[in-house]
């Protein structure tokens, strides 16, 4: 299981991405996406998103 995004939600920010501890996000067109096979569920980027866009 991985992290899920709100595509619509995400603003781009990068929050997220400069919190993840095994750099499984990255940005694709202003969004934030997940390699599912680097995220290990830890929960850190949603903490760290200030628009809630990320859920497990």
């Amino acid at each position: 299981m991985a992290v899920v995004i709100d595509k619509e939600a995400c603003t781009g920010c990068e929050a997220c991405i400069e919190t993840c501890p095994t750099e499984a996000l990255s940005m694709v067109d202003d969004k934030a996406v997940c390699n599912e096979d680097e995220c290990v569920d830890c929960g850190a980027c949603l903490e760290a998103c200030p628009v809630e866009a990320i859920s497990l």
